[in-house]
């Protein structure tokens, strides 16, 4: 899919630059000028859609990864709080372990 929509710019970005030299280099002939010019408006045109089309797939790109970061992060947070709870527990058992042995 990106490489038809590289192509398509090249082909839009090619008819703004043909359209663009009828209009300058036969300026003396009015329809030629005319067709040139609505042809360098509409593949500009054309261009600017792409641009935006390719921006929002950008955000929607953008937004799937946050969405990814964010489950990704918050399973991770869940894993580091069991972690050290268990790691408090094991501590806690030590400590009254070992005041165990201290008041014997």
């Amino acid at each position: 899919m990106d490489e038809y929509d590289n192509m398509k710019d090249i082909v839009l970005a090619v008819i703004l630059v043909i359209s663009t030299l009828v209009m300058v280099v036969r300026l003396w002939q009015d329809w030629i000028v005319a067709v040139s010019t609505g042809l360098m408006m509409i593949s500009l045109a054309g261009l600017i859609l792409s641009l935006c089309n390719k921006i929002n797939t950008l955000e929607e790109t953008l937004q799937a990864r946050e969405r990814t970061m964010r489950v990704n992060l918050e399973e991770i947070t869940g894993k580091v709080d069991q972690k050290c709870d268990k790691m408090v527990d094991e501590v806690g058992e030590m400590v009254t372990a070992l005041s165990r042995r201290v008041y014997r």
